[in-house]
């Protein structure tokens, strides 16, 4: 039952899939996480792999960049193949000098000035995390050290640009 963009057959894509934008981390992911990942999309260059980790049925899927991309990639996998888990993986940027590559980012909510959105529900709309599981989360990273910081983030379709890495206009935010 392939879509426009996922070439898979129904039950080939676990309940719950990490979805990275590079289709090459999704591989590296499968390759060097999972036990037993089977190539489940090749589509456009979207690498997609059903494995076990830890016993645990899971997929990976890259998605792309950018909202409109994943929005394709996360609304197909939801309708047609009944995916309930959806957690992007992957690089961010920040505008506080503190935080450091490799520290974990756990998004309490996130906005956009992508227009995305706008289509789907009215006004603007900024989702926000599941507390209990945002919670969680922290204090499981905190138990093995990890440094973690919470808090709001902001995506964009703009890579390049004043507005979007102009950290003095955000700083207040």
């Amino acid at each position: 039952m392939a879509t426009p963009h996922i070439r898979a057959e129904k039950g080939d894509i676990a309940k719950s899939i990490l979805l990275p934008g590079d289709p090459l981390r999704a591989k590296f992911i499968a390759e060097n996480y999972f036990e037993n990942p089977v190539l489940f999309t090749d589509v456009r260059n979207i690498l997609g792999y059903t494995g076990t980790y830890k016993g645990r049925r899971i997929s990976v899927m890259g998605t792309g960049m950018g909202i409109p991309s994943i929005s394709i990639y996360s609304q197909e996998l939801m309708m047609f193949y009944g995916v309930k888990n959806l957690i992007r993986v992957g690089t961010c940027g920040s505008m506080r000098a503190e935080i450091g590559l490799k520290d974990i980012i756990l998004a309490s909510g996130c906005c956009t000035d992508d227009g995305f959105l706008r289509d789907v529900f009215p006004g603007d709309y900024a989702p926000l995390a599941d507390f209990e599981l945002l919670n969680k989360a922290y204090e499981k990273a905190g138990e093995r050290g990890i440094r973690t910081f919470v808090g709001l983030l902001k995506s964009s379709d703009m890579f390049y640009g004043e507005e979007v890495f102009n950290a003095d206009k955000w700083a207040k935010y």
